[in-house]
């Protein structure tokens, strides 16, 4: 989640000489996002007893940037989620498989939903978080909730005609989806919290804590393993390609955005948890390159809509004003024009 840096304990090398104050595990335990003070304007991470403070110019950098983009992309998101529910409402039978209006209203929601929690965390950026730890923990547990159920929702569109209509069996996958997504999301509620007074981060907890490693394995499932799986199922399954023809723009979107911030997150532990070598360069690297990505993802709440209206446009008009035709479109079974 894009916030203050992790479970920021701030280390000098007077610190280091006060044998009771710390002990080797606790500076040791969290590099690169464990070391910051949100007060100073350079961040320094300490790596051993020995060595002298890393000189991290990241933290600052986002400070200062994370805001405004935070506010920008929810603006965004707001406008186009928006139009989207109008064109949906005004136009109701115009969605149709494999963006079906039951579909589509779901994918609004969970946008909206992320989109509503940007501006909490911009200002927490840039003036410290002041709600206290219920309201972190709280937001964390709603953004990873929107975020996982987005997936699992783009995910099953993407196997067939689940969503061609709003019946009981469809209502009845959208409860187990949107179940499953926040049962998926709270341990990343749980391995959150309030550092340092007014930092609301996403680990206060030890990089190997059973919240933690739980929660980083969820978010490699659903942001690594099922894009591979899904395209490793569209590949070997000649069914799931006609649906993956008609209807896999946005699905790709999303988790083409979110892949990076995976990976990121998979080298963070890798690189916390001592398995990599730890340098102050190799810290600070993956500082940038772990908020970048975050950032990439979180473009999809803004992106996400003008796709879905792009769609539904091109679907509206002829080949000659635009849009690609759709040759042999796969219909779904028994579809209710209705929906």
């Amino acid at each position: 989640m894009w916030n203050l840096p992790d479970a920021p304990h701030p280390q000098t090398p007077s610190t280091l000489e006060t044998q009771g104050s710390l002990n080797l595990e606790e500076i040791m335990g969290n590099f690169s996002y464990d070391d910051t003070d949100i007060n100073d304007t350079d961040t320094y991470i300490v790596t051993d007893y020995e060595a002298a403070p890393c000189h991290n110019r990241f933290c600052p950098l986002f400070q200062r940037v994370a805001p405004p983009f935070l506010a920008a992309t929810c603006a965004a998101a707001a406008l186009a989620t928006a139009a989207l529910l109008v064109a949906v409402a005004k136009r109701p039978q115009a969605w149709r498989w494999p963006q079906g209006r039951a579909l589509v209203a779901q994918l609004a929601l969970g946008t909206a939903l992320f989109a509503a929690l940007l501006p909490a965390l911009a200002a927490g950026i840039a003036g410290g978080w002041h709600l206290g730890t219920g309201l972190c923990r709280l937001t964390h547990l709603l953004w990873h909730w929107s975020l996982f159920a987005q997936a699992l929702l783009l995910a099953s569109a993407s196997c067939g005609a689940a969503w061609a209509r709003w019946d009981p069996r469809s209502r009845r996958l959208a409860v187990a989806l949107w179940a499953g997504a926040l049962l998926l999301a709270a341990p990343a509620a749980l391995a959150s919290g309030v550092v340092a007074g007014t930092g609301c981060v996403r680990r206060s907890v030890d990089i190997l804590a059973p919240a933690y490693v739980l929660h980083l394995s969820l978010s490699l499932c659903l942001l690594l393993l099922l894009p591979a799986g899904l395209l490793l199922a569209a590949l070997a399954v000649p069914r799931l390609r006609a649906s993956w023809a008609a209807g896999a723009g946005l699905t790709w979107l999303f988790l083409g955005l979110w892949v990076p911030y995976g990976v990121g997150l998979a080298g963070d532990f890798l690189l916390q948890a001592r398995l990599l070598e730890s340098t102050c360069g190799s810290f600070e690297h993956f500082d940038l390159a772990l908020g970048l990505s975050e950032g990439l993802g979180v473009l999809h709440c803004g992106l996400g809509p003008l796709v879905l209206l792009l769609a539904w446009r091109c679907r509206g008009m002829p080949s000659s004003e635009g849009c690609p035709a759709e040759p042999n479109r796969p219909t779904a079974p028994d579809l209710d024009p209705r929906h």
